[in-house]
């Protein structure tokens, strides 16, 4: 993992083909075998990544030597997994998954509120299929996703000529703070806002707060946001579990009105009952703890 995360994600156009060509000519099972190929790579050339993750599964979840480097092989190809998924999903191959809804009354309360919402997640699973989720079940409701991780344009360009074009919009972070408008007025059409709060840029505002037994940096934003712009709050997340199945959880929050550190604790003591119930698909890929010796 890199020291710091630099927000952007890795991956190659190439990759990214040699994928598509499988899921296209071999179905989405072959594309799964074949991510056993990359796996190896990253667990043997990305020691700074291999580090990271050692300390997580070893010093926070209190995993042996072994079970902790066998998890670590298992991260990297359920994180492939979870990339094969959005790709096949969005190219219009819905059918081959399914998908279960736990807390969707939630959503529905917030959207009859008809004042916008905030959902906070993490990046644990694969939340971008939410979108999924509230199509099919909330068809003329739409929902807005506050990003700072951008493909590559490259990689966003060749992806183009696959997904399927849909109702989600994508709010990104900007250094003059101008997405917070964007927010602002996204809410005033009773959009549903989501954004991570488990991953910060550097020389971003942050707070502190402990995780998994040990105190670490949240990006101060999200719930500084959350908890001064009187909208309904949901801790969401989509998980995936086995047989190309996915579960949205969605579960509401008592906020105290411009008390972002409160906020920040429930966000904590949520994250680290869906850790641990999940803990290979928690894909924070840098030095989280800033604490890898």
């Amino acid at each position: 993992m890199a020291t710091k995360w630099d927000g952007k994600s890795r991956g190659t156009v190439l990759g990214f083909k040699v994928f598509i060509f499988f899921i296209k000519n071999f179905g989405i099972n072959a594309a799964y075998v074949l991510m056993h190929l990359p796996v190896p790579y990253f667990c043997l050339f990305s020691r700074k990544n291999v580090r990271g993750l050692q300390y997580y599964f070893n010093k926070r979840l209190q995993y042996s030597w072994l079970k902790s480097s066998l998890s670590i092989y298992k991260t990297y190809f359920v994180f492939g997994q979870t990339l094969i998924d959005k790709v096949a999903i969005s190219a219009g191959l819905r059918e081959n998954y399914t998908y279960e809804f736990d807390g969707e009354h939630r959503i529905e309360e917030v959207l009859a509120q008809k004042k916008g919402g905030i959902l906070i997640s993490a990046h644990i699973g694969n939340f971008e299929l939410a979108q999924f989720f509230f199509r099919e079940r909330l068809a003329d409701q739409s929902i807005s996703i506050v990003i700072t991780d951008q493909d590559h344009q490259e990689i966003k360009d060749y992806l183009d000529q696959f997904l399927k074009k849909n109702e989600i919009k994508f709010i990104i972070v900007k250094e003059d703070m101008s997405h917070v408008f964007e927010i602002n007025a996204a809410l005033a059409q009773n959009r549903i806002i989501c954004i991570s709060g488990d991953r910060y840029l550097q020389n971003n505002k942050y707070m502190e707060e402990e995780l998994l037994g040990k105190t670490a940096k949240f990006p101060m934003g999200p719930f500084h946001l959350a908890s001064r712009l009187k909208v309904p709050v949901l801790f969401v997340y989509v998980l995936r579990e086995p047989k190309k199945h996915y579960h949205l959880y969605a579960s509401h929050v008592d906020v105290k009105a411009q008390d972002a550190k409160d906020l920040l604790k429930k966000y904590t003591t949520n994250l680290e009952k869906v850790i641990k119930k999940y803990p290979l698909q928690w894909f924070n890929f840098y030095d989280f703890w800033d604490d890898v010796k």
